[in-house]
C-alpha cells in the first residue's frame, strides 16, 4: 500500500506562485505514475499534470502548459508541482494520486492511490 501525503499550497495573488509537494509512504514508489489533479467547486475532478517515475516522462493539462512543472525525487519518494502565473481559475483543491502501472492517464478512476488534498486559492 502507498500512502501519499500533500503539502502547499494555500492563498496567493493572481500572477503569483506556489509549491506542492506529495511524499509518499508505506513502500518506495519504485515505478507507475504520480499525478496532480484538481477539483474545483461543482466541476468535475480534473487531470493536471503526471510524470512516468521510472522514465520521467511528463505530461501536462493544456490549461496549464507552460505554467506548471510536475517533478520527482525519487530517492524522497516526493513528486511536486510548482504553479507559476496562477490565475483565478487555478482555484481548487488539489489531489496527488498514483497508480502502479506505466501509461499516460488523464481519467481518475484508474489511479488507485489519493492524497487527502490541498486547497489553492488564487485572489484576482
Amino acid at each position: 500500500q502507498v500512502q501519499l501525503i500533500e503539502s502547499g499550497g494555500g492563498l496567493v495573488q493572481a500572477g503569483g506562485s506556489l509549491p506542492l509537494s506529495c511524499a509518499a509512504s508505506g513502500r518506495t514508489f519504485s515505478s507507475g505514475v504520480m499525478a496532480w489533479f484538481r477539483q474545483a467547486p461543482g466541476k468535475e475532478r480534473e487531470f493536471v499534470a503526471g510524470i512516468d517515475w521510472t522514465l520521467g516522462n511528463t505530461y501536462y493539462a493544456d490549461s496549464v502548459k507552460g505554467r506548471f512543472t510536475i517533478s520527482r525525487d525519487s530517492a524522497k519518494n516526493t513528486a511536486y508541482l510548482q504553479m507559476n502565473s496562477l490565475k483565478p481559475t487555478d482555484t481548487a483543491v488539489y489531489y496527488c494520486a498514483a497508480k502502479d502501472y506505466p501509461g499516460h492517464r488523464t481519467y481518475h478512476g484508474v489511479y488507485n492511490y489519493w492524497g487527502q488534498g490541498t486547497q489553492v486559492t488564487v485572489s484576482s
